[in-house]
């Protein structure tokens, strides 16, 4: 084979330079490189397949599977000319999506965000134009980046400003027909607040309370556009004259779960120790023996954080003065019964206190839902104030949780009270006659525009 060794290779005249003639292949040496023919448009295909996220170099196409979980490709800097080219190695860019991330701030399709692949099978070809557009796709896999809302149905919706509330009372469906995207919005705000515990002696403690509002402080929750079922929480029976107390029951929106607000402990021998759950039960008034306790419930059982609600009060006796303690609330713990002797009466424990949600979460309607409390918003989840008696004589209820917390009466006219409907308050106690805690509520909220 013969061999030219020359700087430059220049036509004899004109402006054309022909190599190899027609059938023949013009080939550049092993570990060759080429500058001044450009692109047309194409990329070299690398043949190892990209399973984790990676940074795509200019003039490379990528197989990208995405069939153990979601990948991302890095965009390497823009300069005029670029092209990246990617495909779905396995069809499963519709299950796990494949991200394309600028560098930088630079743009794709004109805007700021990243590019999300998110149809199967899809093959993707981006060429970097200018500053002004960024990357744009050039292939016939149409793409488009744009700014997308989480678009949804079901429960009550309110309106405020550039966001949409869903409040379910009860059971429903949140049906999700766009889960939208970083540019607009692709997460939701919720609280899910469980059924109260039923009040005996001792008050009910308030259904467990879990929020994220609002979600730029502790991260909103990412859905799909699918359909969630929404569980509320019926409030749990107080115990009459006969009968027996229980537990609140659970509120349920996708993978949240508060835990139904525990039973309060009942009189002598009838379970006298608060039951366990999102907020812990209120304690009866202890055993015939004078000065013994009974314990208040655990909160936030099952375990979650941040928590979900806190312990119920104890409950004492005292020589003739018999006093239960209050719910615990999803902010405070329930206080035990105050007196320790015969001579000063006694005063039942009160409930914990709730949680307020800002009415601007709810909308022009707020007042419908929640109870007023000492600060602004609606309160929710408080926890039944416990009762007290003393024998022979008289005995006196706790009010009811709300959002507040329910507060036992010291004299006449402090009745027992059932929880607030929907505020998942714990029941009222009184002497064998405590009263039904509240049903729960779903709140879901999402900017929509």
């Amino acid at each position: 084979m013969s061999k030219i060794e020359v700087n430059t290779v220049a036509p004899q005249c004109g402006t054309t330079l022909t190599l190899g003639e027609s059938g023949d292949t013009v080939v550049l040496g092993s570990g060759a490189s080429q500058t001044g023919f450009g692109r047309t448009g194409t990329v070299d295909w690398q043949t190892t397949i990209k399973t984790t996220t990676f940074t795509a170099a200019n003039g490379e196409g990528y197989f990208v599977n995405t069939t153990s979980g979601a990948v991302t490709v890095n965009l390497p800097a823009g300069s005029v000319g670029a092209i990246v080219s990617i495909k779905d190695y396995a069809q499963t860019f519709q299950t796990n999506n494949c991200t394309i991330s600028a560098n930088g701030s630079e743009n794709i399709e004109g805007i700021t965000q990243d590019l999300l692949l998110d149809t199967k099978g899809i093959a993707v070809t981006l060429v970097y134009g200018d500053a002004t557009k960024g990357w744009q796709s050039v292939n016939s896999n149409e793409v488009t980046n744009e700014v997308k809302f989480v678009t949804a149905t079901g429960g009550t919706v309110l309106t405020c400003g550039n966001f949409k509330t869903h409040v379910f009372t009860g059971p429903g469906t949140f049906s999700v027909s766009c889960a939208g995207n970083a540019g607009g919005s692709n997460t939701v705000e919720y609280a899910v607040v469980a059924g109260g515990g039923g009040g005996s002696f001792g008050g009910g403690g308030a259904g467990g309370f879990r929020q994220n509002f609002p979600s730029p402080t502790s991260g909103g929750l990412t859905i799909t556009a699918s359909s969630f079922p929404i569980t509320v929480g019926g409030g749990g029976n107080g115990r009459p004259v006969t009968g027996t107390t229980t537990a609140g029951s659970n509120s349920i929106f996708s993978s949240i779960t508060s835990a139904g607000g525990g039973r309060a402990g009942g009189v002598t021998n009838n379970g006298g120790d608060g039951g366990d759950g999102g907020s812990g039960g209120g304690a009866g008034h202890g055993t015939t023996n004078t000065g013994a306790k009974d314990d208040g419930g655990s909160g936030n059982t099952p375990p979650v954080s941040p928590a979900q609600g806190f312990d119920g009060g104890n409950g004492f006796q005292t020589g003739c003065y018999y006093g239960g303690g209050g719910g615990g609330g999803a902010a405070a713990v329930g206080t035990g019964a105050v007196g320790t002797n015969p001579n000063v009466a006694y005063t039942g424990g009160n409930g914990g206190i709730g949680v307020p949600i800002a009415d601007s979460n709810f909308g022009p309607t707020a007042p419908s839902y929640g109870t007023p409390g000492p600060a602004p918003g609606r309160y929710f989840a408080g926890g039944g104030g416990g009762s007290y008696y003393y024998n022979p004589g008289f005995g006196f209820g706790g009010a009811g949780g709300g959002g507040r917390a329910g507060v036992c009466g010291g004299g006449p006219g402090c009745g027992s009270a059932a929880g607030t409907t929907n505020t998942g308050g714990g029941g009222g106690g009184a002497n064998g006659q405590g009263k039904n805690g509240g049903s729960g509520i779903v709140i879901i909220r999402y900017k929509f525009q």
